[in-house]
């Protein structure tokens, strides 16, 4: 499932340092100077999921493989982007190529590292994106009502879309963004056509330091700020996450608990931008392998097994499954079907999170 996340955010906030820490190891450059990032940088990241771990040794497997997500690092905006200042016209294409957005606001403070506005101001930084992508995608409107406008004219039926589309309009001229827009199941058909960088879901990854962590006060303006927007938040020190990122595996649970916490942040990070891209994960395990797989929540039984093969879904005759709770208690496959808790769902069951399954098809 080729779905990606970019990561966004005014120069010298910690993109590419969080970047680094999510792949582990420093593929991305990390320098004190506005757009060091021009060409984006991608990267595939694994979904961290502790069902996995628990499913192999259960059924004693001979390989584990999680699912993942891919992350793109998008170059620094500045104000006047949607103008083409700095790498504007750039940063905006890209952006447009992907399906979430991470937002990365600076709140720590460091006298060695500019800030291109000259002060720190969570506030006003994400005011500063906000009004880029407002008017950017105000921009790609005004163009596209003049367009179908003129198709109206000779077709009748495009009157309800041009309604919307000035709706649409509106809405940006006044400083709302596309994602908050209450639309019904057609025009959110319409909206995602338009593919506005406004209407993407986005995520606030607050930079912060250590300190800053358990700072009530902090955290609360975040929570305001996201709230406001329909968006949801997690912070964290990508410098100090990027440090144990490129730490050896054995050394790391040590230096976590040694920083007071329980998982990396990055973890919190990757999870969000999961749920940010509406994912959900089913899982198959047994002697030869544990897996995840990625699905859009709501997806059907039929169209999951065909994420593991076309040819499952062409020839689907049903899914057995058992949920991931019920099969830890049971604690085998066998023992959960002695016990009756494997299901036997048709063509018409929505697949749920954490379904430990097994598609029967015909070849």
């Amino acid at each position: 499932m080729a779905l990606s996340i970019g990561i966004v955010g005014l120069p010298n906030v910690g993109k590419s340092t969080l970047f680094n820490a999510l792949l582990g190891k420093a593929q991305a450059a990390a320098s004190n100077f506005p757009f060091c990032t021009i060409a984006p940088n991608v990267g595939v990241v694994p979904v961290p999921d502790e069902r996995l771990d628990v499913l192999t040794k259960m059924e004693g497997s001979a390989k584990t493989v999680p699912t993942a997500i891919q992350f793109v690092d998008i170059a620094g905006l500045v104000k006047g982007a949607n103008e083409g200042q700095g790498l504007g016209n750039k940063f905006l294409a890209h952006i447009r190529e992907v399906d979430a957005i991470i937002e990365v606001v600076r709140l720590f403070p460091d006298p060695n590292v500019i800030h291109v506005s000259g002060a720190i101001s969570p506030k006003d930084d994400i005011e500063t994106i906000h009004t880029e992508l407002m008017l950017a995608d105000l921009q790609t409107m005004e163009k596209h009502v003049l367009k179908v406008e003129k198709e109206a004219k000779t077709n009748p039926k495009l009157k309800p879309v041009v309604a919307f589309c000035e709706q649409v309009k509106q809405r940006l001229e006044q400083g709302q963004s596309a994602r908050n827009s209450a639309v019904t199941d057609e025009e959110r058909v319409w909206l995602k056509e338009l593919q506005l960088i406004s209407a993407k879901p986005i995520l606030y990854v607050a930079n912060v330091e250590s300190a800053q962590l358990n700072d009530a006060a902090v955290l609360a303006s975040l929570q305001a700020i996201a709230t406001a927007e329909g968006a949801s938040w997690v912070a964290i020190d990508a410098k100090t996450e990027a440090e144990v990122a490129e730490l050896p595996l054995a050394e790391q649970s040590d230096y976590l608990k040694e920083l007071g916490l329980d998982e990396p942040g990055l973890n919190k990070v990757i999870r969000a931008g999961y749920q940010l891209l509406n994912l959900i994960t089913f899982l198959t395990t047994g002697p030869d392998e544990t897996r995840a797989w990625t699905i859009k929540t709501g997806t059907k039984a039929p169209q999951a097994a065909g994420v593991i093969h076309t040819d499952f879904e062409r020839g689907f005759i049903r899914a057995e499954i058992v949920s991931y709770t019920e099969l830890v208690t049971a604690g085998s496959m066998k023992k959960a079907a002695e016990k009756g808790l494997v299901r036997q769902e048709g063509k018409d069951y929505v697949m749920q999170d954490g379904d430990v399954t097994y598609f029967k098809f015909n070849v």
